[in-house]
């Protein structure tokens, strides 16, 4: 009978010492980021695996948790190829207990993410991905995006150039980004008309029949013609230029877009898009911490894909904010619906109808 009792004494103090060691462990948040390390977009996952843990150091004043939680962020190379960013994403729900997930730097990763966010139940943050088709036809309630869309994207651009006896012509890249994105410009003109449209592969590298095409179609109209390029990753769209466009009274138009690709915007004096963000526009307490910060650290200015990722770390320590650190979904969902959350490009709200991020 003592042996026993000295057995059972033993089990309730291993028990009592365990469970109260479990209390004292904070339990952490794990983060997914999804995003293109390497292949063509690298860049771009660069910039924005930057800006996240940059903003999350902001949103956290340098803590890195929420309360006693550690957050913990998990990298996820996609290469740019839907497939592996779908098995990613699956492993890091599934295996590494991620509570939330970022990602992609491509519109076609970003789509084959969305069944895997709605499989799983958990919530996926859409930055930088663009497509409409994103928080359209194929989103689901799990699915929200601090990334900007085509079509705020494409209303943007249209305030620039849309005007009566202006004759457009697109050049885009074949697939989900160019083609939501052309589709999304050709909807939001009002006044001009839209002549042409080329797509190409998105590693292509030689634009001279592409812009022959172009210059064919467009020379012979009267009244101002423009060329309008959206173009993501790898690739020079620009050298269309060198075919000599001016001589046929053709402009280039285009949007914002990081550093090394708007150096190209050096030979366009006069040219008129719209921007997504640029470090010298923004007047907030973030951006200029992110600027100062940025500049102190990596000798540069954040770039157009930095803020992106610093906006979805706003995001994230806003809504854990709300829920007092309860990662359950739907309490995020319902934190999320119709919240608003400071950023570099100033103050951003999602959407309650299909979670999209309303912003400048």
């Amino acid at each position: 009978m003592t042996i026993v009792r000295s057995g059972l004494i033993c089990l309730a103090a291993l028990f009592f010492t365990s469970a109260h060691a479990s209390a004292q462990t904070p339990k952490e948040i794990v983060i997914a980021h999804v995003y293109s390390r390497t292949g063509l977009m690298e860049s771009y996952g660069r910039q924005t695996q930057e800006g996240l843990m940059l903003g999350l150091e902001y949103a956290t004043g340098g803590t890195m948790k929420l309360g006693d939680q550690p957050l913990r962020v998990i990298e996820k190379d996609d290469q740019g190829k839907p497939d592996v960013g779908k098995r990613l994403l699956e492993q890091a729900f599934a295996d590494e207990n991620a509570a939330i997930a970022i990602g992609a730097s491509s519109s076609g990763v970003a789509l084959a993410l969305l069944p895997v966010a709605e499989q799983y139940r958990k919530i996926l943050i859409v930055e930088p991905a663009v497509a409409d088709s994103i928080t359209g036809e194929k989103w689901n309630k799990y699915v929200f995006r601090t990334g900007r869309n085509s079509t705020q994207d494409a209303v943007a651009a249209m305030a620039a150039i849309d005007a009566k006896d202006t004759y457009i012509a697109t050049l885009a890249q074949d697939y989900a980004f160019g083609k939501d994105g052309i589709k999304a410009f050709k909807d939001a003109v009002k006044q001009a008309s839209v002549v042409h449209e080329e797509y190409l592969p998105a590693a292509t590298s030689d634009f001279t029949a592409a812009g022959q095409r172009i210059i064919d179609k467009m020379k012979d109209l009267k009244g101002r013609k423009v060329l309008f390029i959206l173009w993501a990753g790898a690739g020079n769209p620009y050298k269309v230029a060198d075919l000599g466009l001016e001589r046929y009274g053709i402009e280039i138009s285009s949007t914002g877009n990081y550093l090394p690709a708007m150096a190209q915007y050096k030979r366009f004096p006069g040219m008129e898009g719209a921007t997504y963000y640029y470090h010298d526009i923004p007047k907030n307490a973030a951006n200029r911490w992110l600027v100062e910060n940025h500049m102190a650290r990596f000798k540069a200015p954040p770039d157009f894909f930095t803020a992106g990722g610093f906006s979805a770390a706003m995001a994230v320590v806003t809504a854990l904010k709300k829920t007092g650190g309860d990662t359950g979904t739907n309490k995020l969902i319902t934190a999320m619906e119709g919240m608003s959350f400071d950023t570099p490009k100033g103050k951003m709200t999602f959407r309650k109808e299909d979670h999209q991020a309303m912003q400048s």
